[in-house]
């Protein structure tokens, strides 16, 4: 399985990804989720995965042969040329629905699912930070002012606390704060969802990755938070009035 959150606030975008893929209680890879697209001082985007793997990395795929090609024509067009983030994530979901044109039904005579979605996110010159969720079939919606983050895969655990912190106010370091809790509390409570952890984070007018990390299991800032995190909600548990007697 996967957990996968991207935040798009004022100051912003956070995206935090684990990298556990499974199919079956025997079979555990690492692959990773998160891939960053860059063209520094004129756009940076971000671009996460969930479901059928073959499908991803095929989108993925896609997309970067695209790049490539593009450098000895100019007429290709790409997430890294074209004129707006909309365009660039119609770009995405036509690799999607290409992908899933392709192999959609002999995945599924197979007995296995071929569904998947992605979070494509980022900002370029000119336009404002943006951030949609992209379905199997290529459509995609874009996160707003009341609904400022998307999740992907296992994302029942870690919504709670994205509901009750996130609005478009919110700081860098407190949205990374609340993915990092997020992630934790998913991480707890799903053995499907696993380190490393991979984190990046675009900030508003800056058209570059100011942070990207690959974050351990034995990592000391994220054990911090979750330690803490815990030490929080067992205090506020002890703290609640009682309801009966």
């Amino acid at each position: 399985m996967t957990y996968c959150v991207a935040l798009r606030v004022n100051a912003g975008i956070v995206m935090l990804a684990d990298t556990r893929t499974n199919a079956g209680m025997d079979n555990i890879s690492r692959f990773r989720k998160l891939f960053t697209y860059e063209v520094p001082g004129e756009r940076a985007i971000g671009l996460m995965m969930s479901g059928n793997l073959s499908i991803t990395q095929g989108v993925k795929t896609v997309l970067s042969r695209s790049i490539k090609q593009s450098e000895s024509d100019a007429n290709i067009e790409t997430i890294l040329n074209c004129d707006s983030m909309f365009r660039a994530a119609q770009i995405v979901g036509d690799a999607m629905a290409t992908m899933q044109g392709k192999y959609r039904d002999t995945i599924e005579m197979q007995g296995a699912a071929a569904d998947a979605t992605l979070l494509f996110a980022g900002q370029r010159k000119g336009g404002k930070p943006r951030l949609y969720l992209i379905y199997s079939a290529g459509n995609f919606i874009e996160a707003t002012a009341e609904t400022p983050y998307f999740q992907i895969g296992e994302h029942k655990y870690g919504k709670p606390i994205l509901d009750r912190i996130i609005v478009p106010e919110t700081s860098i370091e407190e949205c990374v704060k609340a993915a990092c809790v997020s992630m934790d509390s998913t991480l707890r409570s799903n053995l499907s969802v696993g380190m490393p952890l991979d984190l990046a984070v675009i900030k508003t007018d800056e058209y570059c990755f100011s942070t990207q990390m690959r974050i351990e299991a034995d990592d000391e800032a994220f054990a911090n938070i979750s330690q803490s995190w815990s030490a929080a909600l067992r205090k506020g548990f002890e703290d609640l009035p009682s309801f009966v007697d």
